[in-house]
């Protein structure tokens, strides 16, 4: 018989007292800093493999810092809890940030690694669907994971830009995360499905079939995600933010390097994001093809820029596809950690990846 994943327990959804254990193994000696890491999903997924399996290798505790994954839901979650101080870093997504920003309303959160490059979101519709592109979409009913997530701005603003008023021209339903999703498009629930690269992959996975609309030429090179502290943890706490950016910097290129052996190395971690009664491998297999389309996107698409480097064009442009007035976005990030956390040494972490037993 196929060895199978075991699902000692569930992913916890929330801080609950900022506190997320997944398994006993995480239990760490308490004079390893804390470096919870947030996203703006319900549950971790494979996508988030080189932000997390520096853990699992071993990087993080060779830093002093014990990294540890938690699923809140949506940004505005993620924000909230680091102004408390519930949180050490969080993912930052501009669209949803920036506008906050503009209104006075963002917290004092600098970002100051780019873990995820440009640009991640589509739409698809069931390959039998009449709606052949984006314009197509009038009138119709579209879905989202959330309203606090980043597909649903982001959709809003591509619509508009292509003359589709996306408050009186379509019809917006919040229908949940991954196969849920899937299934509500699937069933007719919803006629087109806006979401991006990794949740696509999860649903492809399932056995989901879905056809893709073309993307618009107004589509511009926005959509990073980021790794955001506030600006007092930053101050205070330099040395923990430079171990965690090089543990993602060496999470990556470990994932790059050997993408089964990070998938394997995640789900060692998370156990209970394998789907029930399947095989190791075919869990990997899975994980695998979840990392593929965000793998794309962790290098930058600049000529010179350093791994995590920011661009203050990029954040630019974000403000202006937003259709924002912000002056100046440069207390929005910082690149005055990159050069710390971009040294170590790549060749060593590339040939453990290539090593790796699988």
């Amino acid at each position: 018989m196929p060895t199978r994943i075991t699902r000692r327990t569930a992913l916890a959804s929330g801080l609950a007292g900022a506190t997320f254990s997944v398994m006993g193994r995480h239990a760490v000696a308490q004079q390893l800093q804390k470096a919870r890491f947030a996203v703006a999903l319900k549950s971790l997924t494979a996508a988030f493999a080189n932000v997390l399996i520096a853990e699992q290798l071993g990087y993080a505790k060779a830093r002093g810092i014990n990294i540890e994954g938690l699923g809140l839901g949506s940004s505005p979650a993620i924000y909230a809890a680091m102004a408390k101080g519930d949180l050490e870093f969080g993912a930052i997504a501009p669209s949803v940030a920036l506008p906050l920003y503009a209104k006075g309303e963002f917290p004092p959160i600098v970002s100051f690694y780019e873990y995820t490059y440009p640009y991640k979101w589509d739409v698809v519709v069931r390959p039998d669907s009449p709606i052949k592109d984006y314009k197509s979409l009038r009138g119709k009913k579209i879905g989202v994971s959330n309203f606090g997530t980043t597909d649903y701005p982001v959709t809003r603003v591509v619509l508009k830009n292509i003359g589709i008023d996306p408050d009186k021209d379509v019809v917006w339903s919040a229908v949940g995360e991954g196969v849920i999703a899937g299934h509500a498009l699937d069933r007719g629930v919803i006629d087109a499905l806006a979401y991006f690269d990794t949740g696509f992959a999860i649903i492809e996975n399932s056995g989901i079939a879905v056809r893709y609309l073309d993307r618009p030429d107004a589509v511009p090179l926005i959509g990073g995600f980021f790794i955001g502290a506030t600006r007092d943890f930053l101050k205070e706490h330099r040395d923990v933010c430079v171990a965690y950016g090089q543990c993602v910097a060496m999470g990556t290129e470990y994932a790059l390097a050997n993408p089964a052996a990070a998938a394997r190395a995640f789900l060692d971690m998370y156990p209970a994001t394998a789907a029930r009664g399947i095989s190791q491998d075919v869990a990997v297999e899975r994980a695998v093809n979840s990392m593929r389309r965000r793998m794309t996107l962790w290098r930058p698409p600049y000529p010179g820029l350093p791994l995590g480097g920011i661009k203050e064009e990029e954040w630019q442009r974000e403000v202006e596809f937003l259709g924002l007035k912000i002056d100046d976005v440069k207390p929005m990030f910082t690149n005055d950690l990159i050069s710390d956390i971009n040294n170590f040494n790549r060749d060593e972490v590339i040939a453990a990846a290539k090593a790796a037993k699988i």
